[in-house]
């Protein structure tokens, strides 16, 4: 390798332990990696599989009592203990997934772009200084407002607030940017500009991009290169068109197969069983073993390591089983034979809408000027339909649920739930209310922040079944828990034992105690790993078909939204734009702004120039 294509960042052998209850445990086995000035590598896996981990421990943001071994190589130098140190300073950044928690609240939005900014005596910019550098900074992201540099955190969008957060990052002149998770909240419109705007501040800055994520169309849509992670070990590696062409290794196989395609309607989604193994306890042998359809005795008891496939360099693969099992997996890789594609109804049936929201207006007050959250919507959802709402942050999507459930009163408009007129719920008697939440519940987009974290799972569902029925027992709530694809003894477990699938099947578990007709589902697969997402979204079809529930499923993922639904509402800036059956909408949009929702879609892109 010539000095000119060094790489900036070169990993060697990183492992990270921590101490618990005693024992030292492994987090991050032997990871190998590099990024060159100008390029995007993107690590991709589950939940569990190590990615912000190893992030962190590049960054030197480990906690106490978790260390770190092997070699980090900076420009050619050594970082770890006995070389420059783990902190990186001004060479490293890195943006994170909520940039909500990330800005300080308490701080305008132009004031974290100057806080780390010095001048030549190491004194902080202050006043003009700092102002110019924080509209430059500004600019450069696209914001040309200069009163959001003002502006506090809360009084920004979310893919505004992404944007002052990646303004910041960028302060210091980093050469190394992490991204984590960055647009895994966006819809996808913002999440196409904060790409092409990571991308544009790359090429500007000729800076190396480590992009952590779980979304593989952002992943190959970005990336140069792909690591594949899972329990602590890079399990393949190789340029991104080649892996989606050819998958080496089960584990990206499955991925790839979990993915919901936005072109069509499956049956039933790929997913793979299980969840990913803690790293410790799978040194000695593949990891991916007890979830792989092709494992043999010498999985499970040879250790794996990376190695060369085919003789094309760059092309790891951590199988031991390659070789032998390499078309079966390429072959696997291709779309679904479980294609049918599902139109869905293009009208209601006769005998009309079990919902009916006509002419919804909703407004806030707000700094002492009025903000129109919905404007006159309209939807219809038949006994047993499954309808989407669609559209960006801020087009009046979660007001538009939270309405129907009546946890907001609408300021104009009606609202009628089988026949029952439900558009405020504090005008009607204690029987109608109780008959109205038994019909209609809701699922939240996230499930822990509505468990309490001191109740045990059981507890939580027997107080839910027992709002219905005071004789409600343990075997109603095991019942309940097997509805849902989990064992009994879940019931005795706290929100904190649980993943965030897990915790997403209470959640509809709880939802399911009443018996409703209808469930608002408001973005309940949107933070999930594809593998988890497949089946959360396979349970919710399963269910309908066998209890007959319908659904208002609320989302910015189009693709997930042909997977589940007949219908679709596109909402904008709180205006309905446009409506029809599923297939029809997303395959043919006749409106400019629900074209441009579909070709945000990375995984309906060319990867970005």
């Amino acid at each position: 390798m010539t000095a000119a294509t060094q790489p900036l960042l070169e990993v060697t052998d990183l492992r990270v332990t921590a101490s618990v209850d005693g024992e030292q445990r492994t987090l991050v086995s032997g990871i190998n990696l590099s990024v060159a000035a100008g390029e995007t590598i993107a690590i991709v896996g589950e939940s569990g599989s190590g990615k912000s981990m190893t992030a962190r421990a590049l960054m030197g943001l480990l906690p106490p009592g978790v260390t770190t071994e092997g070699s980090v190589r900076y420009r050619g130098s050594e970082l770890l203990p006995g070389g420059r140190g783990r902190r990186l300073h001004d060479d490293f950044a890195m943006v994170f997934q909520d940039p909500f928690t990330m800005l300080n609240p308490l701080m305008p939005s132009g004031r974290h772009i100057s806080e780390t900014l010095r001048d030549a005596k190491g004194r902080r910019l202050r006043g003009a200084a700092a102002r110019a550098i924080e509209l430059e900074r500004l600019a450069e992201v696209g914001i040309l407002d200069p009163s959001v540099a003002t502006r506090y955190p809360f009084e920004l969008s979310g893919g505004m607030r992404q944007r002052v957060g990646i303004a910041a990052t960028l302060a210091s002149n980093p050469t190394v940017l992490i991204a984590d998770e960055v647009t895994t909240a966006l819809d996808v419109t913002t999440q196409a500009e904060i790409l092409q705007l990571l991308k544009s501040v790359q090429r500007a800055r000729n800076i190396g991009m480590i992009l952590i994520t779980h979304d593989l169309s952002v992943a190959f849509s970005m990336a140069d290169r792909v690591y594949v992670l899972y329990a602590g070990q890079v399990l393949e590696q190789a340029q991104s068109s080649r892996m989606l062409a050819e998958p080496l290794h089960p584990y990206t196989r499955g991925l790839l197969e979990s993915d919901p395609p936005l072109g069509y309607r499956a049956t039933t989604l790929h997913s793979m069983p299980g969840s990913v193994p803690q790293a410790s306890s799978v040194l000695h042998r593949c990891p991916f073993a007890d979830r792989c359809a092709w494992v043999t005795d010498s999985c499970r008891s040879e250790a794996t390591a990376l190695r060369e496939v085919g003789g094309e360099p760059g092309r790891l693969s951590a199988c031991i089983r390659i070789e032998e099992i390499r078309p079966q997996v390429a072959a696997a890789s291709t779309p679904s034979t479980a294609t049918a594609v599902v139109q869905g109804r293009a009208e209601l049936p006769s005998a009309g809408a079990f919902l009916a929201v006509e002419g919804l207006r909703k407004e806030f007050t707000r700094g002492g000027r009025t903000v129109v959250a919905l404007d006159g919507v309209s939807i219809e959802v038949a006994e047993g339909e499954s309808v989407g709402i669609v559209g960006e942050s801020g087009s009046g999507k979660t007001t538009l649920g939270r309405s129907i459930v009546g946890l907001e009163t609408p300021t104009a408009g009606s609202i009628r739930i089988g026949g029952v007129d439900a558009s405020d719920y504090e005008a009607l008697g204690r029987a109608q209310v109780a008959e109205l939440r038994s019909d209609v519940q809701m699922a939240f987009q996230d499930p822990y922040s509505t468990l309490s974290p001191a109740r045990a799972i059981g507890s939580v569902l027997r107080e839910a079944l027992r709002l219905d029925d005071r004789s409600a027992s343990a075997g109603d709530v095991v019942e309940l828990l097997e509805l849902v694809g989990l064992p009994g003894s879940y019931a005795r477990r706290k929100p904190a034992a649980l993943s965030g699938g897990e915790r997403q099947r209470v959640a509809l578990a709880r939802a399911l105690a009443r018996k409703p007709r209808l469930i608002v589902c408001d973005e309940i697969v949107s933070a999930l790993d594809v593998s988890v997402q497949a089946q959360i979204l396979n349970l919710l079809n399963r269910l309908r078909a066998e209890l007959g529930v319908g659904y208002v499923f609320i989302t910015h993922d189009l693709a997930v939204v042909r997977q589940i639904t007949d219908r679709v509402y596109v909402l904008h800036r709180g205006r309905l734009v446009e409506h029809g059956p599923t297939g029809r909408v997303l395959d043919e949009p006749r409106e400019e702004y629900t074209r441009s929702l579909v070709a945000s879609v990375p995984q309906n892109a060319v990867a970005l120039p």
